[in-house]
């Protein structure tokens, strides 16, 4: 069985894409009776973090295809800039090979678009991976005058897309209402993000930080979607003395998040670092912080970076809404929900949380990422038969 992988992100790349899409393959690779090309881009998630990667790799029934792209940052107009170098390098790269199915994995809808657009060239069935939905997003947060001329346009491009596909996998439950009544032709499942080896075994590690103060760590994007500077600022002011906010990351709203912090001195700003090193990092954390922007799109969505702080065992203080709220609440012990942005409700569920570490080998078990990717690896092969 030929598989034609296409995935915008991957290792070694810094983004819950490339590690959802990196997982996935070393299940999919272990079938000897199928062979797979993958298509990506070199490292770019982050102008200010860069990593090596060969452009053309092969080991065993493994091609990988790296595309390089132009330097970019994170705004709109670069990013369709290296989805277009992507979408026509892509083509190329793919126009005189034969497949038996084509596998997605997109959050911005347009590396989805370019599975669809291969799979009714080359009469395959597709099989989407979705870990976002574009279209309902890019209207809270894109200027409105620009989201009001590119939403249909953009819906269209949507409509195409899904109504292609064969197979839709949709990592959280909160998609559901979405697409399973617009696109009755594809089957669906859910397996969802999860745990990776790195963050295995973390909850048996002893904190290692001997300071005074109690340290809160974020560990991630600092973008639109995740919206630390309408909440940071606001909160740090509120804090008692004894505490410390730690933000490791890049993105596009950086720049925002530090003129929000001027003359604000209990937060302090890290660079991306590579994965293998964030475990040192959690432990030597005391709370862990996870925040969504106040947006109706994001009630639907569950951050991937839910599974590796839970993981930790270590207290979990999230601002998020919605699915992500609800599932926090039922599934994660020692987490505590606030709304979005609001700083009195984040110190109030601060106020609730105990500060030590949690047994969460319940949820470790549910979740660990090789389970789910070996379930998802098997429907993949199945969904050709």
């Amino acid at each position: 069985m030929r598989i034609l992988v296409l995935s915008f992100y991957y290792q070694p790349d810094l983004c819950a894409g490339s590690f959802r899409a990196t997982s996935l393959i070393e299940q999919l690779k272990k079938h000897d009776d199928v062979e797979i090309q993958i298509v990506t881009t070199m490292p770019n998630r982050y102008a200010s973090f860069s990593a090596s990667a060969n452009t053309f790799e092969q080991f065993d029934n493994v091609t990988i295809n790296r595309i390089d792209l132009p330097s970019h940052k994170s705004g709109m107009l670069d990013q369709i800039k290296s989805f277009t170098r992507f979408y026509i390098e892509a083509v190329k790269l793919t126009k005189d090979k034969e497949y038996d199915l084509i596998f997605a994995t997109s959050s911005r809808l347009f590396t989805a678009f370019l599975g669809a657009r291969l799979a009714r060239k080359k009469k395959l069935p597709l099989y989407l991976d979705i870990r976002d939905i574009f279209v309902d997003t890019i209207k809270d947060v894109l200027n409105p005058k620009i989201s009001f001329f590119a939403k249909p346009i953009l819906s269209l491009i949507e409509s195409y897309t899904f109504k292609t596909a064969t197979h839709i996998n949709l990592v959280s439950r909160g998609f559901e209402s979405y697409f399973v009544h617009k696109y009755k032709q594809a089957k669906y499942t859910w397996f969802t993000n999860g745990i990776d080896d790195e963050f295995l075994g973390l909850e048996s590690k002893l904190k290692q930080n001997t300071t005074d103060k109690q340290m809160i760590l974020y560990a991630g994007n600092i973008g639109e979607s995740q919206g630390l500077h309408t909440i940071l600022p606001s909160l740090a002011k509120e804090l008692d003395a004894g505490f410390e906010i730690n933000v490791i990351g890049d993105g596009g709203r950086k720049p925002a998040l530090i003129n929000s912090l001027e003359n604000i001195n209990n937060v302090n700003l890290f660079p991306p670092m590579q994965r293998n090193k964030l475990p040192e990092q959690y432990m030597n954390a005391d709370i862990l912080f996870l925040h969504l922007n106040d947006f109706p799109a994001f009630e639907k969505v569950l951050p991937s970076k839910i599974f590796e702080y839970a993981a930790t065992g270590k207290p979990i203080l999230a601002g998020v809404s919605g699915y992500a709220a609800k599932f926090i609440t039922d599934e994660v012990r020692n987490a505590e929900v606030f709304n979005p942005s609001d700083a009195n409700g984040a110190l109030l569920a601060l106020r609730k949380l105990s500060l030590k570490n949690t047994d969460r080998s319940e949820f470790i078990k549910q979740y660990t990422r090789v389970n789910i990717m070996k379930n998802m690896a098997e429907s993949i092969i199945k969904s050709n038969i």
